[in-house]
C-alpha cells in the first residue's frame, strides 16, 4: 500500500493542538534565514501550508505584509486565534494551484511542508511562479542523516504516523531541486532541535494522560553550556549534515541577471 499525507491527517492534527503553546515553533530559524536575504519592511510574503503561523505573524510585526495559505480550515483558525492573527489575510486553498497571479511576492516560504508530497518539484514551480524576479523562496525540510528518520519510517510502515506519509531530503537534493526549478540557492543552515526528539515525542504522549511538561526542560548549568556549544556549531557546515532540519534560501533570478 502506497502511503500518502491527507488533508484529514492535518485537520486531526491541528484539532488536537488546541493550546498552540503546546506546538513547538521553528525557534526563529525560519525568519532569521529570510531575513539574510530580504529586507521585511513593505515586502509582500506568502506562506504556504500555515499551521500555527506563527513565523507569518513575526514577519508581520517587521513591517511585512504577510498572507498564509493552507488546505486545513483548523489551522487557519489556529493563526485568527492569535494576537494579530486577524489582520494576516488568510486564504484557504490548494499549494499546487495557489490562487495568486505570477509574481506577486517579494517572498514565499514553508516549513514542515515539501516532505509530505511526492512530486516536490511541481510544489516548487508554483513557489517560483507566484515569486517576483530577484523574490527568494525558503524551504524548510527533515535532513535526512537523522535518527529521527528510520523512526519515522517505522511508524509510517505501521501506519502510526501523525501525517501519514512522509520523506526527507540531504542539502545537497534540497539545493538541486531549487536550481531545477529555476532558483539560485544563496543560503543553506541546519539545525539540531532543541529540545531533542525523544524530550519532544514524550512530552506529547503525556499531554494526552494530562501531565504538561514544559516545553523547555529545566537543565540550568548544562542548558547554558549545550546552547554555547551549539552557538559555536552553528556557524561550521555540521548541523546541514547532522540536524533535524534543513532549509535552504533561494532566489529568483531577474531578467537582467540571466543577460548580465
Amino acid at each position: 500500500m502506497t502511503r500518502s499525507s491527507e488533508k484529514h491527517h492535518w485537520e486531526r492534527f491541528w484539532s488536537a493542538s488546541e493550546q498552540i503553546e503546546d506546538v513547538y515553533d521553528t525557534d526563529g530559524r525560519v525568519v532569521d534565514a529570510l531575513l539574510v536575504d530580504l529586507d521585511p519592511a513593505g515586502a509582500r510574503v506568502l506562506e504556504v501550508g500555515a499551521g500555527s503561523g506563527r513565523d507569518s505573524l513575526q514577519l508581520q510585526r517587521l513591517g511585512a505584509e504577510v498572507w498564509v495559505v493552507d488546505y486545513t480550515p483548523r489551522a487557519l483558525q489556529l493563526v485568527t486565534d492569535q494576537p494579530g492573527g486577524m489582520h494576516l489575510p488568510r486564504v484557504c486553498g490548494d499549494a499546487f494551484r495557489l490562487p495568486f497571479a505570477d509574481a506577486s511576492f517579494h517572498a514565499v516560504f514553508h516549513q514542515g511542508l515539501l516532505e509530505h508530497f511526492r512530486n516536490p518539484l511541481d510544489l516548487l514551480r508554483e513557489n517560483a511562479r507566484v515569486l517576483r524576479p530577484g523574490g527568494v523562496v525558503l524551504v524548510d525540510v527533515p535532513q535526512r542523516w537523522h535518527y529521527y528518520t528510520p523512526m519515522k519510517h517505522l511508524l509510517i510502515a505501521m501506519d502510526r504516523w501523525f501525517a501519514g506519509w512522509e520523506t526527507e531530503y540531504s542539502i545537497g537534493e534540497l539545493r538541486d531541486m531549487l536550481t531545477r526549478v529555476g532558483l539560485q540557492p544563496v543560503h543553506s543552515y541546519g539545525d539540531w532541535c532543541v529540545p531533542n526528539l525523544f524530550y519532544r515525542v514524550m512530552r506529547r504522549a503525556l499531554l494526552r494522560t494530562g501531565v504538561r511538561l514544559p516545553l523547555q526542560p529545566q537543565m540550568p548549568i548544562l542548558g547554558g553550556v549545550l546552547q554555547r556549544l551549539r552557538s559555536a556549531l552553528a556557524t561550521t557546515r555540521l548541523p546541514l549534515y547532522t540536524g533535524m532540519n534543513i532549509g535552504c534560501l533561494a532566489r529568483k533570478v531577474a531578467p537582467d541577471e540571466t543577460t548580465a
